[in-house]
């Protein structure tokens, strides 16, 4: 298979992975268990429904948040084909990213979408939020994408 296969499958499967567990973690600080955490993903496309969607709701938010995962790995590595800087300097575009998928996230894809809930950013929220996409996105995905390019 090719490379391009590899850092997207590994890529997407560490972000997947790590961020759920960030939001099973920071959720769970807040005493809320990690099936509504999925179900509160799911919400992006039922709305409340979700949090009356039991397990079959939490799943469909198992498969958005890989998409999620996968479809900004398949970004990343895409652009990488064209900008050799986000292979050679991992660190710095990592991070970056990171921060650019929060943003997008937080500011375009959940503002739009049937989420419930109002978003309050106090500087905590946005300096966990930040902090969890540079670790558990942003340079996962650099480094899939570095360790599997040609």
């Amino acid at each position: 298979m090719s490379e391009s296969y590899w850092a997207i499958f590994w890529g997407g499967l560490a972000v997947g992975v790590l961020d759920l567990t960030a939001a099973f973690i920071t959720s769970g600080v807040r005493g809320r268990n990690p099936i509504w955490v999925m179900q509160s993903i799911a919400s992006g496309l039922l709305g409340a429904e979700a949090f009356k969607g039991g397990l079959r709701a939490a799943a469909l938010g198992v498969v958005c948040h890989f998409f999620i995962a996968f479809t900004v790995t398949t970004v990343y590595y895409v652009a990488s084909l064209n900008f050799n800087i986000l292979v050679e300097q991992i660190l710095v575009c990592g991070v970056l990213y990171g921060v650019a998928v929060y943003g997008f996230m937080y500011f375009i894809v959940l503002p739009r979408s049937a989420f419930p809930f109002k978003i309050t950013f106090t500087p905590a929220v946005l300096a966990n939020g930040i902090t969890i996409h540079i670790f558990c996105v942003g340079l996962p995905i650099a480094l899939a994408v570095r360790w599997f390019a040609k």
